[in-house]
């Protein structure tokens, strides 16, 4: 087993990687202070309930757990007002007290959901993220929970820590390819923006990634979960440099939310808006190439680069302005200076990010 640690004094907890710790999920939870004497709820989706729900749910009553379960439709639209009062209410029939926790099976989705409703829930109680797919190495890790508004994604938040983050990598080997590959699009990430060793050791292992080979596997959730936790554990509210791990995320949630929650995965749209971050790079600055490096790692990976032509510029444009990233009047991007090292601009000129959409539209021709 692999195990790191978020550094964050009082509030610090460990992510656990390896194979087969859902079955030793009991032993973690009362490690980690999760009583017996209230419910847990378990929050999962359609697609992770018939695969991992009940054998879960068996081996913390074993334990002499109390556990209640709610399952949500799977994909982004569950990350909505309406489907968190849905959990709202599980939660209350399930008499969950104070003491209570809410357990988080799944992808990111299920993550940001269920950690908002622990976040919210009597005013904050304890809560577990079971990660069950790559994508959610990050969105697992550093407590930012949410749901969307139709207008913008994860506007409706809060900072809420987990009290561990237990990932069982077997849950990974039923991922359909095209999620595999999306997962991977974070990974990458974490290696563009602070490690530049690990972003050519992803594209240079990229088989082995796509393979899901184990070591290959445990090596890159562990490296991208460590560049994760060191920066959470320096600025755990977003203050500066944790805003580093948004790179590609304004076009991307812009796609996102133009396309509606369903045309991309997460991953695909923050592969694009990658693409377009490093683009948007050269143009202020970086060196001539940095845009062509970003995109072969990205292709190694079997992720989209260009904007599809059917998204409206004005549209996305738009969307951006919604960003939480997009401050007095400015549009504020991570822009990468070279592979494995970027900064915050906060003062980007809109001509310049229209000009950057209209380019990875003429790349899609």
């Amino acid at each position: 087993m692999r195990q790191l640690t978020v550094q964050l004094e009082e509030r610090s907890y460990p992510i656990l990687i390896g194979s087969g710790l859902l079955t030793e999920a009991p032993r973690f939870f009362e490690q980690y202070g999760l009583t017996k004497k209230s419910p847990l709820l378990i929050i999962t989706d359609e697609n992770v309930a018939p695969k991992y729900l009940a054998g879960l749910e068996q081996t913390l009553r074993a334990a002499d757990y109390t556990v209640v379960s709610a399952v949500v439709p799977s994909g982004e639209t569950s990350k909505s007002l309406s489907v968190y009062q849905d959990m709202m209410t599980a939660a209350i029939e399930g008499k969950l007290d104070r003491s209570s926790a809410i357990i988080a099976l799944g992808g990111g989705v299920v993550g940001d959901l269920a950690g908002f409703v622990a976040a919210t829930y009597m005013r904050g109680i304890k809560f577990v993220q079971v990660p069950t797919t790559i994508l959610a190495h990050d969105s697992s890790v550093g407590g930012k929970v949410a749901v969307n508004h139709p207008l913008a994604k994860n506007m409706i938040g809060a900072f809420h820590q987990p009290e561990l983050v237990l990932y069982d990598v077997d849950t990974l080997q039923s991922l359909p390819p095209r999620d595999v590959s999306a997962g991977l699009s974070e990974m990458l990430k974490h290696g563009l923006i602070r490690d530049e060793a690990f972003a050519h050791w992803c594209e240079e292992h990229a088989e082995e990634l796509l393979a899901l080979d184990p070591e290959a596997l445990g090596y890159g959730l562990e490296r991208g979960c460590g560049i994760k936790a060191e920066i959470v554990s320096r600025d755990e509210r977003e203050n500066g440099e944790r805003a580093l791990l948004n790179l590609g995320h304004t076009i991307g949630h812009a796609i996102e939310a133009i396309a509606g929650y369903g045309e991309f995965l997460h991953g695909e749209a923050i592969s694009i808006g990658m693409a377009g971050s490093a683009l948007l790079g050269e143009k202020l600055g970086a060196p001539a190439g940095l845009y062509d490096d970003t995109v072969r790692m990205l292709r190694s990976l079997r992720l989209p680069v260009t904007m599809p032509k059917h998204l409206e510029t004005d549209a996305l444009m738009d969307a951006m302005m919604h960003d939480k990233k997009f401050r007095e009047g400015h549009m504020v991007f991570i822009i990468p200076d070279r592979i494995g090292a970027a900064r915050i601009v906060k003062d980007v000129p809109v001509s310049a990010v229209r000009d950057v959409i209209e380019l990875l539209k003429k790349g899609a021709e």
